[in-house]
């Protein structure tokens, strides 16, 4: 047939119309996705093990905060459960918070990481200008609510360093571990102005875990667990608030006696706990609604609840990376781990500065601890991980990413 074609719909005619006619033939019009659509696909592609993880640990933190409430109270002065109440409201926003993140796509998660990281470092400059301070650190800022911005920097740092890594795919020439290395040099700079130790080494701990898995080689590696040491060397020279600290840990002191008060909290419990609201030692344990809500767990709940807390932190750390190990996108797999990375890392500190096991860092335990914006951005944090693995279960893959990540490593040294 003279003059046929083919149109986007696959259907052969002809220019002077079909065999049914004169009816003209058109590309199909994309349509907008309604709400229950969207829905609908979200529901099938969002990591449903994750999410009930996430969220059964919200839960349990509740509980230990309605446990922490009462000490909290009496430190600060005010209603018992004045505490407890204002987490729920938080945890209400928290959870709205990560769903609505998590229906991001993967194009648009990367996006709403550079843009926070980008507008967090910018707050991070005026800390220490015009931030508010407290116990000694000046880590806020009043915006009519206080907002830590090193907070809400964490999702984005991650963010920000797997898209600079992942450039090496595109360009192998381009010296993304210089690019990635002076941005966290940026941010430890500004975090150890303020002071903030524990923020420093867990930016540093994700930046370590991003360039190991982005394919560095092991002389560079080893070079920089030599640079990682030398700052931490010269932070306890150079900085007071990192000395105090890590002499406690090592000598004991008298300006962070609080660590052994926690030990001897979380311990007092034994096996199985003193019971709700029949703690007696948390009393007089500083901040026991924060920093050492874990104390106040061991000591309420007992030693075996302390360890259902830690198999659950492991599981969502665990099954994070058991989303990425078929990955074909290497920017994904990069941020799915540092977000996991950032998550597992800040729980285990907490829960080791709890243990006397490490220096206090003055670090919050996630999805449990109390907190306001800290809240909202460790539920940020999760949303952004639940979009990142988002997959369409009907779609095979034939690359065994991360699997196969070291391998391809070695392929890419040889001469």
């Amino acid at each position: 047939m003279s003059g046929a074609y083919s149109t986007s719909s696959g259907v052969r005619g002809s220019n002077h119309g079909s065999v049914l006619g004169d009816a003209k033939f058109h590309a199909p019009v994309p349509t907008r996705r309604g709400w229950a659509e969207n829905v609908r696909i979200w529901w099938r592609e969002i990591d449903k093990w994750l999410l009930a993880l996430v969220l059964l640990l919200m839960m349990l933190g509740t509980v230990a905060v309605a446990a922490a409430s009462p000490a909290a109270g009496n430190q600060y002065k005010v209603g018992e459960f004045v505490f407890f109440e204002r987490h729920i409201v938080f945890q209400i926003l928290g959870v709205g918070v990560m769903l609505a993140v998590s229906f991001a796509s993967r194009d648009n998660a990367r996006r709403i990481g550079i843009l926070m990281a980008v507008a967090m470092l910018f707050l991070l400059f005026l800390v220490p200008l015009i931030g508010v301070e407290k116990n000694g650190a000046r880590r806020w800022l009043d915006l009519g609510m206080s907002l830590q911005p090193s907070e809400f920097l964490k999702p984005g740092f991650a963010i920000l360093l797997a898209w600079m890594l992942s450039w090496r795919l595109r360009d192998p020439e381009l010296p993304v571990l210089g690019y990635a290395t002076l941005t966290m040099a940026l941010v430890g700079a500004l975090l150890m102005l303020q002071p903030n130790l524990g923020a420093t080494i867990l930016f540093g701990g994700v930046w370590f875990v991003l360039v190991l898995l982005s394919g560095v080689s092991i002389q560079r590696v080893a070079a920089l667990i030599l640079g990682g040491l030398a700052s931490i060397t010269a932070a306890y020279f150079l900085y007071d608030n990192a000395r105090y600290r890590i002499d406690s840990f090592f000598g004991g002191g008298t300006a962070f006696d609080q660590v052994d008060l926690a030990q001897r909290t979380l311990l007092n419990g034994g096996w199985t706990g003193s019971g709700l609201w029949l703690g007696t030692r948390k009393m007089n344990l500083p901040e026991a609604h924060t920093d050492y809500i874990f104390s106040v767990i061991g000591e309420e709940f007992g030693l075996l609840t302390c360890g259902l807390f830690l198999i659950l932190f492991v599981a969502i750390v665990v099954r994070a990376l058991v989303r990425l190990v078929d990955e074909e996108n290497l920017f994904a797999l990069l941020a799915g781990a540092g977000l996991a990375t950032q998550i597992g890392g800040q729980a285990f500190i907490n829960m080791l500065v709890n243990l006397q096991l490490f220096p206090s860092k003055g670090m919050t335990l996630p999805l449990v601890s109390y907190g306001g914006s800290s809240t909202i951005a460790v539920c940020f944090t999760i949303g952004l991980l639940l979009a990142i693995t988002r997959r369409n279960p009907f779609l095979e893959r034939e690359t065994p990413g991360l699997k196969n990540l070291f391998e391809r490593q070695k392929n890419e040294e040889r001469p």
